[in-house]
């Protein structure tokens, strides 16, 4: 019988905005993103509900964010300084809580009651619950257009904290995502970042079958963003990605982080299958061995 017992996640140290990105601090960054997907897989498998594909797919774009690029203060969820972080693809959140929870914003034993009776990580992020959640998500597409508002308004208060969104591809069905981007292109918000986690799959089977989005970096760049165009799953790319987007000037940035739905567990991989199912006790102990196979591959 599959166990989540003796399971250890440590999380990385905190490297503020503007660190080198030596390869310390990359090994680092990539194997917490690794331990984080296992410590989702024992989440889902402990209430067996929840979407593994899509938080796996996000790992290393949330660790980089939480644990290095985000300026942030859990003492202090509210600091009206703090960088604004909208979590559109909400259905995902089993990877956001443990990045908010290593990062000091709640105990991580907490994670443990993900999707329970009365818990406050539910299976959408809900403002009123958990410190630190900007906006409650669960209807798709209302991400960038609620980020270029953030933006819009911190830039007529004379703040420049940054405001990032993080998409899901098959949420770009939604129309209420392009009109969000025209908006921001208008009023050249530089200070917003959106994020695509541009894996290929959605709910019901490929983006490309369900609704071509191709190609995807002419059509941003259409609206006026700037496009950068990454390997999601490689850290190093994800933090010069990040940093790239500090530095452009008079319009928004968009970047398409390009990867794997089920990243780490190759029986899940690119299966829709796996966008919200819970592993049976054969599978769990079977996508836990590939997982610690790949933190390993990343100890020093």
């Amino acid at each position: 019988m599959a166990t989540t017992s003796n399971i250890t996640v440590r999380p990385p140290r905190v490297y503020p905005r503007g660190t080198c990105h030596s390869p310390e601090m990359i090994a680092d960054l990539s194997r917490a993103a690794w331990e984080f997907r296992i410590q989702v897989l024992r989440m889902i498998y402990n209430y067996k509900t929840g979407h593994l594909g899509g938080a796996f797919s996000i790992a290393e774009v949330l660790t980089a964010l939480f644990f290095h690029h985000l300026r942030l203060d859990p003492e202090r969820p509210d600091w009206p300084e703090r960088d604004r972080l909208i979590f559109s693809k909400g259905h995902a959140c089993a990877m956001l809580y443990p990045c908010r929870a290593y990062r000091g914003f709640f105990p991580p034993e907490e994670l443990m009651t993900f999707r329970a009776l009365d818990s406050r990580l539910q299976g959408h992020p809900e403002r009123q619950k958990l410190p630190g959640i900007e906006v409650p998500a669960g209807p798709l597409g209302h991400g960038v257009a609620i980020g270029a508002g953030m933006a819009h308004a911190a830039r007529m208060d004379g703040r420049r904290h940054r405001v990032y969104v993080v998409l899901g591809d098959g949420e770009l069905n939604s129309g209420p995502i392009w009109e969000g981007a025209l908006v921001a292109a208008k009023y050249q918000l530089d200070q917003l970042v959106a994020i695509v986690d541009y894996n290929g799959v959605q709910q019901t089977g490929t983006t490309t079958h369900v609704m071509p989005t191709e190609p995807i970096t002419d059509k941003w760049r259409a609206f006026n963003w700037h496009v950068l165009d990454i390997h999601e799953h490689n850290m190093a790319e994800v933090l010069d990605a990040l940093d790239q987007a500090d530095e452009v000037h008079g319009r928004p940035t968009v970047i398409i982080g390009r990867g794997t739905k089920g990243k780490g567990v190759s029986f899940m991989e690119g299966d829709s299958y796996w966008h919200g199912a819970p592993p049976t006790p054969e599978q769990f102990a079977a996508a836990l061995q590939e997982l610690r196979k790949g933190a390993e591959q990343w100890e020093r």
